[in-house]
Formats: structure tokens, C-alpha cells, sequence
């Protein structure tokens, strides 16, 4: 087991991390958990009772947080033609098709999201090994493979998340910065689990939600009972 900082072992003590508690009251305890000196990410993690061993179970969606990331995200764009000039519109950062890909392939990496129209995915998926990895591969599930260029990307600017579960039942995402403050950060967690709690899964049997925590990039974990959100997808 790792050995713990003198700061991280002082912000464990300001809160109590086996207690489970309303979302409201966990987000208070993790803010007054943070201790870095540049401004954390507050970050989710819900465990879920399926498994994503079987395509039935798996869960993957998508979600706009009401106050976004707290960060400039950086948008490319493949596509020709018109949606380039769409693209250009909405407030894309990089535009192009083959000579994006030719950069991309020569180990440029300066962007956060990609978006592109349905007749550039042949060339595209030239580099898929390269951006699948990263998390970075327009998907038609997420909406980033669509000819719709302007919603995409503005939709992406506003802090639009991509999730899904992993082997073990859990998902991660980020809900903003310690700077929000409580009320954004507990309106950004509202809005991921009521997404999380529509796709629950028709063959997942028993507890869906069986855990869910919360923390800043360097504090503690803090509990939320989950028990008390299982009404927020109403």
C-alpha cells in the first residue's frame, strides 16, 4: 500500500470517509477536503450492478453538464467542404480533413475532442489505433460522428462528457473544479446520475447503483448514499 502525504493524511481527517452521505453534504466535505494549490478536479465514481461482460449490460451514454468542465476545450473538426465552414462557425478550433490526419500521424496530439461527418470516417479510421486510445476516436454512439457539425461542437464546448462502464462495474467522470463551489458541483452530479440512472439496463437484476464516491484529484474519497438519488431519473 502506498504511503500517504502529511497533507492528504491531514485532509482524511477533516472528513469522515466511511459515512454515506447526501449528495449535498459530500460535496461540502470534499471541497473542504482539497489542499493542492492549483485548482483540483472533482471527479465521480459510481459503482453499477451490471455486467459489462455481456453487450446487454453494458452502459455508455452521454451527458452536458449545466456548468461544464471549467476548462477550454479544444475541438477538431474532420469534415469538407460546407461543414468546415460550419465547423468554423460553431467555434471549432482545428478544421481539416486529410492534412489534419497527416499531423495526427506524425504524433500531434492538441486537442481535447474530435468530431467528424460520416463520409470522413473511411480516412479517419486510418489512424484509430492512434486515437482510440486516448479516448479521442469520433464515435456515432456519442454523437461526434454526425453531419450536424454545429450542435456537436457547441455541445462540446458547454462540457459535454462521454462515459461508459468499465470491466469492473464502474464509471468515472469529471464533474468540474473545487472553484465551482457546492452548487455547480452538485447540479453537474445531478445532471450525470439522473443520465446513469435512464440507462439502467432492462436485464440488470438486483442493486443498480451500488456505490458511488466522490473526490478532488488529490483528496480523499467521500461516500454518497445512493439510496437517497434513486428518485433524481423522476
Amino acid at each position: 500500500m502506498p504511503k500517504r502525504g502529511k497533507k492528504y493524511l491531514e485532509a482524511k481527517n477533516k472528513v469522515d470517509t466511511q459515512k454515506r452521505f447526501e449528495v449535498t453534504e459530500a460535496v461540502e466535505s470534499t471541497l473542504k477536503s482539497s489542499y493542492a494549490k492549483f485548482d483540483e478536479t472533482v471527479d465521480v465514481a459510481v459503482r453499477l450492478g451490471v455486467d459489462p461482460r455481456h453487450a446487454d449490460q453494458m452502459v455508455r451514454g452521454t451527458v452536458v453538464l449545466p456548468h461544464g468542465l471549467g476548462k477550454e476545450i479544444k475541438v477538431l473538426v474532420f469534415a469538407k467542404g460546407e461543414k468546415e465552414a460550419e465547423a468554423k462557425e460553431a467555434g471549432a478550433d482545428f478544421i481539416g480533413n486529410d492534412e489534419l490526419i497527416e499531423k495526427i500521424q506524425g504524433g500531434w496530439f492538441g486537442f481535447d475532442k474530435t468530431v467528424a461527418t460520416p463520409d470522413m470516417m473511411g480516412a479517419v479510421g486510418k489512424i484509430g489505433r492512434m486515437l482510440g486510445p486516448r479516448g479521442l476516436m469520433p464515435n456515432a454512439k456519442t454523437g461526434t460522428v454526425t453531419f450536424d457539425i454545429s450542435k456537436a461542437v457547441k455541445e462540446l464546448k458547454a462540457g459535454k462528457i462521454d462515459f461508459r462502464v468499465e470491466k469492473a462495474g464502474i464509471v468515472h467522470a469529471p464533474m468540474g473544479k473545487v472553484s465551482f463551489g457546492v452548487e455547480k458541483i452538485v447540479q453537474n452530479i445531478s445532471a450525470f446520475l439522473e443520465t446513469i440512472m435512464r440507462l439502467k439496463p432492462a436485464s440488470s437484476k438486483g442493486t443498480y447503483l451500488k456505490g458511488i464516491a466522490i473526490s478532488t484529484t488529490m483528496g480523499p474519497g467521500v461516500k454518497i448514499d445512493a439510496a437517497l438519488i434513486k428518485g433524481l431519473a423522476k
